[in-house]
């Protein structure tokens, strides 16, 4: 019988990021095990304050359950996520820890990655943007030429010199630009900014107005002179119907969702009414980074560059450099894990 194993990290970042609600420069996270003994599976939930996920409160939600997981864990994932889902909805993130925990084990039980077992090429993955948090423009634009050779540049807004940060960012490249304001405009500031922001050569806005505002959201639609990505109005399955005629496309986060499980449904389903899909991720290690990646195929875009962001890493498994996903010759979601605690 499987046994669940927890594991606390705190992961240092390369430089204080921080974004329109806040920053952080070290960023605590929780790394689930589930392990038959021969073969170990991980996932990861780091700790978030604007979804209220923190170390205590994700490993009680485990710890709750724990008997359940432990009957459970040696089935196949989606069947242990429907077994064990309702008893989590109130925790995504541990959801999403031990969900991806479950698919890993899964895939190094049957002997073949991830991606494999779904039957999915790697070769069809989108390169992933980079990104850049919000800070003195001069030390953004340090931070633009410290990452080279990227496709593509996430740059988080929602200060009161907006157009100016993207209009010097733009004098250093001519890579593609999204932007990011994490709820940080109005409706009216988001329609005037997405007019300047097109011939900037930004791809696309994501979540510029606060995730409760449909009225607004749906205004936006119309009006926006880019595409909107929905974020934090989209964390739930349910959610995606919801965004249909307010957004263009979605990111899904796998921690929102409750992982990797319910994920794959969103993409099929936000497929099906046409919205464009993204893959995200928070400031986490590659052992979160190495599950979400195995999706890629799936999606039109990718922001995955988490693991890049920080000084130490604690896995190894899918890395992503200047873009590009390189997988493992390895079976699961890739994952080793580098140190315990």
């Amino acid at each position: 019988m499987p046994k669940l194993l927890f594991h606390e990290f705190e992961l240092p970042l390369k430089h204080v990021f921080a974004i329109s609600r806040g920053s952080i420069a070290v960023q605590p996270t929780l790394v689930v095990e589930l392990t038959d003994g021969a073969r170990h599976g991980f996932g990861e939930a780091t700790t978030n304050a604007y979804y209220g996920a923190t170390l205590a409160g994700m490993r009680a939600s485990l710890e709750a359950v724990r008997h359940r997981i432990e009957a459970a864990a040696d089935v196949e994932p989606s069947q242990f996520w429907s077994q064990v889902a309702s008893h989590l909805e109130h925790d995504s993130f541990a959801q999403c820890a031990l969900d991806q925990a479950a698919w890993d084990l899964w895939g190094k039980q049957q002997g073949v990655p991830l991606h494999s077992l779904w039957g999915l090429n790697v070769d069809d993955a989108p390169q992933s943007s980079f990104t850049i948090g919000i800070d003195a423009i001069d030390v953004m634009v340090a931070k633009l030429h410290e990452a080279p050779g990227w496709p593509s540049y996430k740059i988080k807004l929602g200060g009161t010199n907006d157009l100016d940060v993207i209009r010097e960012l733009r004098r250093h490249t001519t890579v593609p630009f999204r932007v990011d304001a994490n709820c940080g405009w109005t409706v009216d500031e988001a329609i005037d900014k997405s007019r300047a922001l097109v011939e900037l050569n930004v791809e696309f806005i994501e979540q510029p107005l606060p995730a409760n505002d449909w009225s607004g959201a749906h205004r936006l639609f119309v009006e926006s002179a880019l595409p909107i990505i929905a974020d934090e109005s989209c964390r739930r399955e349910a959610d995606v119907e919801r965004c249909h005629g307010a957004f263009h496309g979605i990111n899904i986060k796998l921690v929102k969702c409750g992982g990797l499980t319910p994920a794959r449904r969103m993409i099929d389903r936000a497929r099906t009414l046409g919205l464009r899909t993204m893959l995200g991720c928070m400031t986490e290690s590659t052992v979160g980074i190495s599950a979400v990646a195995q999706l890629l195929p799936l999606v039109d875009y990718a922001d995955v560059d988490g693991a890049a962001l920080l000084a130490r890493d604690i896995a190894s498994g899918v890395q992503v450099d200047r873009g590009l996903c390189y997988f493992p010759n390895a079976k699961g979601s890739g994952v080793c894990l580098l140190e315990a605690q």
